[in-house]
């Protein structure tokens, strides 16, 4: 690696060696364009990243040009998989080319650790032409996802659907939340998001997932007033959830929605929905978010019903059988 005092070329310099400091003008700008193009706030995700590099204990690879730092990309592990959690380039600098270097490199360290099975990436800011440049190519497959916005005005006339009499809906609370991930390791066998997430394949990889999006601020801050949970009346199970979060003070977010496969059709997921935008446009929010993968049209045809239109496109990339590449 390159030390930062004598660099007059890009280089790829150990995240642990940057202070808080060298990062902080490209967090800044990278701020700015998620809230300009995604209208996201991306200063709970920057804190974070500012916490552990202070703490030098962020994995990941810094790309540097006359002692600026104008591009980063980090990792995370979790048991034997590997998580990009971002990746970004200055818009000075950015290109296929310069992403390529950074991904790269941390797929690199990933695969030299030894102990990586997968690895998993969904990059919102990232040029469609990065992935063609990129190592392992014959352990890895994409995904097109939609980044899909609505506005609120006018929500309130959206018509309930029938199930509104067929199942019973219910304000989100902790106590559900062990059953809403039996929910989603049972709707999601077979879905094209299980070869995305591998943690909607099981009980322990859902529990996490509902930690991840309810504790942290990757998906925005978990609006609990616009989360519902649907139960069946006949059985008392739990049939449905609709998660919400706020990536703005006045845009929300649909983390999760899930339908068990049995009510497939009945309208649940559209009166859960319908009920999460009414209560984000009650708590002031202008605008609704959420992404969907584009080979899902059943949902995508749903969200449109619903007045959301596609706004970004990104790729998710996996990494397969990593070890042995």
């Amino acid at each position: 690696m390159a030390a930062l005092s004598d660099l007059s070329l890009p280089a790829l310099v150990d995240l642990r060696q940057l202070r808080f400091e060298d990062l902080e003008p490209l967090l800044n700008e990278e701020t700015e364009q998620w809230l300009r193009n995604l209208d996201w706030d991306f200063r709970p995700s920057a804190e974070l990243v500012r916490r552990f590099v202070r703490l030098q204990a962020l994995h990941g690879f810094a790309l540097v040009s006359s002692k600026r730092t104008i591009g980063y990309c980090y990792y995370v592990y979790e048991d034997t998989k590997g998580l990009i959690g971002d990746l970004y380039v200055s818009a000075t600098h950015r290109c296929a080319e310069n992403e390529a270097m950074l991904l790269s490199a941390a797929l690199k360290s990933l695969h030299d650790g030894g102990q990586v099975l997968r690895v998993e990436s969904q990059l919102m800011m990232a040029s469609p032409d990065t992935a063609r440049l990129l190592p392992y190519a014959g352990h890895m497959s994409s995904h097109r996802r939609n980044f899909m916005v609505a506005s609120l005005d006018g929500v309130a006339g959206l018509p309930a659907s029938r199930a509104a009499s067929l199942v019973e809906i219910g304000a989100w609370h902790e106590g559900v939340q062990d059953a809403a991930a039996r929910l989603i390791a049972r709707s999601y066998v077979g879905h094209v998001d299980s070869l995305i997430n591998d943690q909607y394949r099981s009980i322990h990889g859902a529990r996490r997932f509902l930690t991840n999006i309810i504790q942290y601020p990757g998906c925005g801050s978990f609006f609990q007033p616009a989360s519902f949970h649907a139960t069946d009346p006949r059985t008392g199970r739990l049939c449905g959830i609709s998660l919400a979060s706020l990536v703005a003070f006045d845009v929300g977010h649909i983390t999760q929605i899930c339908v068990d496969p049995e009510l497939k059709g009945s309208g649940t997921g559209y009166e859960m929905l319908r009920r999460s935008l009414n209560m984000l446009a009650s708590n002031g929010c202008r605008t609704v978010s959420l992404t969907v993968t584009a080979a899902n049209q059943e949902a995508v045809k749903l969200y449109e019903r619903l007045g959301f239109r596609l706004r970004h496109g990104f790729d998710a990339h996996v990494w397969e059988n990593f070890r042995e590449a």
